[in-house]
């Protein structure tokens, strides 16, 4: 019997497993990094150990400290949640070993799954059909490995998943650098550089079987879901059931993951992932290849649990107590339609870059019925340390598109300011006919390129800085000491306008000019950018604290207006709109530097490729920055000469820090 959990994870995965185990009678317990001290992960266990360090080498990834965090607090079960060390065989012993319950598969399974070049070779054995792959050891002759697979090739990490040492190639020109890459950032993610190349589908589905089993023999799957939708090799929108998938087909890739889990003695829950090629004339596909299997509970599993009625976490703590699988294979029926997006602090109009910063406002949108599976709450800080991902929002409906339009509209709706997101972009892609229609393959995102974030009109823009203005001057009104009893605005003589400027999120400049009028209403005027200015009548109808009620030109518009610092977060009816508030007057400063290339995101330089004196061309290799277990390539713009180089290897730069200085050639 369970009666203590210890759940070695942090952020959304720990609240969730949480919430099983208290529905359970289960007591909770959370480690946590210095940086997780205040995370609502934390708050919310029963009891907390600080594992004192702030790297994941130092804290979730250090075996002995999590191992004597549940010797401390009398922890008798260890949960591994995902990532960190969920697929790590050696921890998963040690557990054991310690004498507690390890909620998992058997050390031995992840053994077998770990390294992905073993996993394919008992595949085979398995008769799961798979793709032909070519480890790239020390020395590898890169060359030849490239023409047993062809290209396009892609090298991958053996060790590991979530997209980390991963990387796609063309030709054979590309080849050495993309290794390098690799290997190094599977060292960096798992411990482990071991990488290989196999076949790379252009067109292809990521379809994947949930599978449980337990102590006793029995196993069975719960149906597939289709995870297409990725960047970086990584997932951002997954549903339950695939649209493309046929009855034989499902039933094929159900036969084959079963086969997979009985191969290696599978008790728990885990995901048998496979390829689904797309025929190039549209028809539905018939051929899959094994990809890999996930000995772990996957980030994606909220869309099995909706179609299915299963809650996976309950299933885990129940077969790791003993207990036989309640169900079988026949019991299991598909229910509706799920969706599941992966919300990010990330910037998808510049490569999807991973965002720092602070959460300054949080609310899941409200009566919406969906789930919101979410670290993180208002005030919450994205650091470099870690995946910065905020938080996963499910829908399930009795139809695909019903899902997929509510899903759009509930982010919509959904108050998520302070950091840059991804949420706009999940927006689009929803609502995009190709999604709609079910034409998801892998290069969707490339393809179909869906806006990385949402421009507002010009309209919404101007009923964002009318509203600011209503609450600003409302909000100096009450806060006033002279004759606080006057109503705002009042004057015994006509007087010029109320002035207040803006930049919006396009760059433009907004002007509002308000006067107020004897019967308390606002006379108004708005320009955006190079436009005419508008006239308006606003009247301010209600002040709350953070929202605010006006009437501009007899249409009612309510939003939420949230000052924070030079910024305003404004939440209206078609998402957020944030305005930043121009000075009166000029405020000195340092002028850019001429040629300068700036840090896109904070983060360690892990590699310098030229020095003070080196003659570029545009697209060169200049330095990469690691940050969030992800690199990023810093490329010279045009070409030039380096004149400065502000960094070296190993040294840490925050976001806009200058690190290079390239003189441009005369025109």
């Amino acid at each position: 019997m369970i009666t203590r959990l210890l759940v070695a994870n942090r952020g959304e995965i720990a609240r969730r497993i949480f919430r099983s185990a208290r529905e359970m009678g289960i007591a909770t317990v959370a480690v946590y990094a210095d940086g997780d001290a205040d995370a609502p992960f934390v708050a919310e266990a029963d009891v907390g150990v600080a594992l004192d360090g702030r790297s994941s080498a130092e804290t979730y990834l250090d075996i002995e400290k999590v191992l004597a965090a549940a010797a401390r607090t009398g922890a008798d079960a260890v949960h591994p949640g995902y990532g960190f060390l969920s697929e790590n065989a050696d921890f998963a012993r040690a557990v054991a070993e310690a004498g507690l319950v390890w909620v998992g598969p058997s050390p031995e399974a992840i053994a077998a799954m770990g390294d992905k070049l073993s996993a394919k070779e008992l595949m085979r054995e398995a008769k799961v059909p798979t793709l032909d792959a070519v480890e790239l050891g020390d020395g590898a002759d890169l060359a030849a490995a490239a023409a047993k697979v062809g290209f396009p090739a892609l090298v991958k990490a053996a060790a590991g998943g979530g997209g980390r040492g991963m990387r796609v190639v063309e030709s054979e020109s590309e080849l050495a650098d993309a290794v390098e890459g690799a290997r190094r950032e599977a060292e960096a993610a798992f411990g482990d550089g071991t990488v290989f190349l196999e076949r790379w589908l252009e067109s292809s589905r990521h379809v994947e079987i949930q599978i449980l089993g337990d102590l006793h023999g029995n196993l069975v799957h719960c149906f597939e879901r289709e995870c297409s939708i990725q960047r970086r090799h990584q997932k951002i929108i997954e549903e339950a059931p695939s649209p493309v998938v046929s009855e034989d087909l499902r039933a094929r890739m159900g036969e084959a993951a079963v086969a997979a889990g009985q191969a290696i003695g599978y008790a728990s829950a885990g995901t048998v992932e496979f390829l689904v090629e797309q025929p190039a004339d549209g028809s539905a596909p018939t051929d899959f290849w094994f990809l890999e299997v996930n000995t772990r509970l996957q980030v994606e599993h909220p869309v099995t649990e909706e179609i299915t009625g299963l809650d996976l976490v309950r299933e885990q703590l129940r077969i790791a107590q003993g207990e036989r699988l309640g169900f079988g294979q026949d019991d299991l029926a598909i229910r509706g339609h799920a969706i599941e997006a992966r919300l990010y602090a990330e910037d998808p109009a510049n490569d999807f870059l991973p965002q720092t910063g602070r959460v300054e406002r949080w609310q899941p949108a409200p009566g919406m019925n969906a789930r919101f599976d979410s670290g993180i709450e208002s005030g919450s800080d994205v650091g470099i340390e870690f995946d910065p991902m905020l938080a996963k929002v499910i829908v399930g409906a009795s139809s695909r598109r019903e899902a997929a339009l509510r899903l759009a509209r509930v982010l919509e709706t959904t108050r998520v300011q302070g950091i840059r997101t991804n949420r706009d972009f999940l927006v689009a892609t929803l609502r995009s006919p190709e999604f709609l229609s079910g034409d998801t393959t892998t290069d969707f995102i490339e393809r179909v390129n869906p806006p990385g974030q949402r421009s507002p009109s010009a309209a919404e823009v101007v009923a964002a800085g009318l509203s600011v203005a209503m609450a600003a001057q409302h909000d100096r009104r009450q806060a006033a000491r002279v004759h606080p009893t006057i109503t705002s605005g009042w004057r015994n003589t006509v007087m010029p306008y109320e002035r207040i400027e803006f930049e919006t999120p396009d760059g433009d400049a907004l002007r509002i000019q308000y006067r107020i009028q004897r019967d308390g209403r606002f006379d108004a005027r708005a320009s955006v950018g190079e436009n005419d200015a508008s006239s308006h009548t606003v009247e301010l109808r209600r002040r709350t604290a953070d929202g605010v009620e006006v009437v501009i030109d007899g249409r009612r518009f309510r939003s939420t207006v949230t000052a924070d610092g030079e910024r305003w977060l404004v939440h209206g009816p078609q998402g957020d709109v944030e305005l930043r508030e121009l000075p009166r007057f000029p405020v000195a400063g340092l002028e850019a530097v001429a040629g300068g290339l700036t840090a896109p995101m904070p983060g360690k330089v892990i590699s310098t490729h030229v020095a003070v004196g080196d003659r570029v061309e545009s697209g060169q290799l200049l330095l990469v920055l690691e940050a969030m277990k992800m690199e990023h390539r810093v490329t010279a713009p045009e070409p030039g000469t380096v004149s400065e180089f502000r960094v070296g290897e190993g040294e840490q730069v925050g976001n806009g820090e200058l690190l290079v200085v390239i003189d441009e050639d005369a025109a």
